[in-house]
């Protein structure tokens, strides 16, 4: 995301822009972070089986 403001001019708004992220950019990342996460979850079960064992 991005944000710009510019100077007021005289009697009239602030401007302002906005710019969307790219929705696949975004999508892809969230995949990646559930990937981490899954894996993440699957790494502590294996510790925990060790160590109960």
């Amino acid at each position: 995301m991005s944000f710009s403001f510019t100077d007021p001019q005289p009697n009239r708004e602030p401007s302002f822009s906005f710019t969307e992220p790219n929705l696949a950019d975004v999508e892809e990342k969230l995949r990646t972070i559930a990937d981490m996460a899954h894996e993440t979850l699957r790494l502590i079960a294996e510790v925990r089986r060790q160590i109960n064992n």
